[in-house]
């Protein structure tokens, strides 16, 4: 794929991550200030469709990303440093006289404003921020709904059954690669802490923020690792 095209599909999946609605060439040159001429950008843009990197849900609607989209866009993304006011929440926390990581989940599900699980053991688990969930763009879909309800029953289960199979450190899960469901993305980290191993993850709809969300995960997994 050449530079202009990962330009565009990498805007597009930044732009449908932001606002959950497809994106239609003009809006996208003029919002991102885009050096390229609207017809340009559909031409590169029914290329990417041609490809499966975007389809178009609807007639004359936008362009939304695929789940290919997505793998590439995860292959490229640069990890940055949470915002200090976001580290300072999650220190409070992780640096207690006892690392509260219940309290750490309920933080992160705030700040993620996404679902977010945390096994301390294999058959120990504590979830938090479902109601995050529900309130995404996604769920909008009754079908959805019920989809993600059927998660919820069986996170139990999923987390039994993953929880050997990951490896230590930071994992991203989409659709098709996705336990908790097709629909889903889920931002994971498995960890050692005091010769305790645990799991814990944001889970989301696939179009989750993964640069925020792989941000938070990184920090937390680092701030476990050198408090031992």
């Amino acid at each position: 794929m050449d530079n202009r095209k990962k330009l565009i599909l990498n805007t597009i999946v930044k732009e449908y991550i932001k606002t959950g609605a497809p994106v239609g060439s003009g809006f996208l040159v003029e919002k991102y200030k885009l050096n390229i001429s609207p017809a340009t950008v559909r031409n590169e843009m029914a290329e990417l469709e041609e490809s499966g990197h975007i389809i178009q849900p609807h007639t004359s609607a936008g362009r939304i990303p695929t789940e290919l989209a997505y793998d590439l866009y995860l292959e490229n993304l640069k990890i940055r440093q949470i915002s200090k006011s976001d580290e300072k929440i999650l220190d409070a926390s992780l640096f207690s006289q006892t690392p509260n990581f219940k309290q750490t989940a309920k933080d992160l599900a705030r700040l993620s404003n996404n679902a977010v699980f945390w096994a301390f053991h294999k058959n120990n688990l504590y979830y938090t921020g479902i109601s995050n969930m529900l309130q995404q763009v996604e769920f909008s879909q009754i079908n959805l709904i019920h989809s993600f309800s059927a998660v919820i029953d069986q996170v139990d289960e999923v987390i039994d059954q993953i929880f050997d199979q990951v490896g230590i450190g930071v994992h991203a899960l989409i659709g098709t690669k996705n336990p908790f469901g097709i629909f889903c993305g889920t931002v994971l980290v498995k960890y050692r802490h005091k010769n305790n191993t645990g799991l814990f993850g944001i889970l989301g709809p696939i179009r989750m923020d993964y640069e925020k969300n792989m941000s938070l995960v990184r920090f937390i997994n680092d701030k476990i690792i050198n408090n031992k």
